[in-house]
Order: C-alpha cells, then structure tokens, then sequence
C-alpha cells in the first residue's frame, strides 16, 4: 500500500483514538537514525526488505494474534505447512508451546526475553516505531537480530510503512504486501470484552483494516 492510500485512512485513525502524528514521527526518526550503520554504539542486525519478501512471497502465512484463544487454536494447526508470523505478544505463546515464529511484528510491548529469544534463533523481527514507544525502542532495539524498521506514519528511507495499525493487523497487511499466496488467522478475538476501552476501539480498527485487505 503506497502512503497516499494509507494517509487517510491513518488520520482517520488519529482522529478516533486522539492520538498526535508528530509522536509516532518523532518516534519513526528515532528509529531511523538507530538503523543508521553509523549511528549504532550496539547495533542491531539490519536486514534489507528482500529478504523478508523472501520468506513471505508465494507462501501459505500463518498470522497469530495474541487474542486468550491462541492458547487452543495453535493445538489446531500443522505449523510445517505455513511460514508463522506472530503478532508481538503472540510470541511467548508460541514459544512455550516449542514454536519459533518465522517473522514476529512488534512495537516492542511483549516479553522482550522471549522476543529476544526468537531472534536468536532466526526470527525476522519487524521493529514498529510509534508515539508510546520511544523508551522502548532504546532500551530493547539492541537485543535484536535481523531488524526491518516499520512506521504507522509517513515512511523513511529505512523504516517502511506497509499499513495497519496494530501489530495484528499489519502482519496482515505485510504478508499481503510481501506476496503471500495465502493468509490464515488465528489467535484473534475482534470482540473481546475484557479488554480496556482503548483496546476495544484498537480492536475495532484491527478488523476494519483486515476487512479491508480481503484476504
């Protein structure tokens, strides 16, 4: 999805959630100038976008949300016919069940550890900067391998904004834009109701936006 598509769609979203665009890019900045080669006291393994075109294009996808219903989905699924992308929190679900994710999409507000963990043993990790995030994108972006930096707001040189809003659904929008052949969800609960208000309206915005893809 080129900007021009997502920017009204992206306003629209600020509007909703009363959220401020110079927070995510600022944030997105950030992100930038620590994926710079220069920049980096510790760097993180950066990866060009090839490679996670690579491991998506013309492969059955398998997308998990971090929805409480994860835990029984996953007992449903032969994982060795899908390339898994978990959904940042999704991770440690997946992991203690003996699951390594293929791609995990994150803003970093999972267990660190076992995102950390992944990586180590070759998990692409799609670093998503954002206005809430800055601290953290300080604090853990170094623990991290084969990095892809993403943004909600206007793209950079090195941080890409492929669309969605939040981590489960822009696994969804990266798969698509990736190439994939197919996409199949689980672990996600569009009408969870224990959840904050703010997680309701996410939630509302998470379903619109996959609608929206027709996968």
């Amino acid at each position: 999805m080129e900007f021009e598509e997502w920017e009204p769609i992206y306003k629209l979203i600020l509007e909703d959630m009363h959220f401020d665009r110079i927070y995510d890019e600022n944030s997105a900045r950030l992100l930038s100038k620590m994926l710079e080669t220069k920049s980096r006291k510790k760097p993180p393994d950066v990866i060009e976008i090839e490679f996670l075109q690579k491991a998506i294009n013309g492969k059955d996808i398998l997308v998990c949300g971090k929805a409480p219903c994860l835990e029984d989905d996953i007992k449903k699924i032969d994982f060795k016919k899908y390339v898994v992308i978990a959904a940042d929190g999704a991770t440690s679900v997946l992991m203690n069940n003996g699951i390594t994710p293929d791609i995990i999409v994150t803003d970093l507000d999972g267990n660190m550890d076992d995102e950390a963990k992944a990586s180590e043993l070759g998990a692409i990790m799609v670093v998503h900067a954002h206005g809430d995030n800055i601290d953290a994108l300080g604090e853990e972006l170094p623990r991290l391998k084969r990095v892809i930096g993403t943004t909600q707001s206007k793209p950079l040189n090195n941080v890409y904004n492929f669309g969605g809003f939040t981590d489960g659904d822009r696994c969804v929008f990266i798969a698509k834009e990736m190439g994939a052949k197919s996409i199949t969800l689980i672990g996600f609960d569009f009408k969870d109701t224990n959840v904050t208000p703010l997680k309701k309206k996410k939630l509302v915005w998470a379903e619109r936006l996959i609608d929206m893809i027709n996968i």
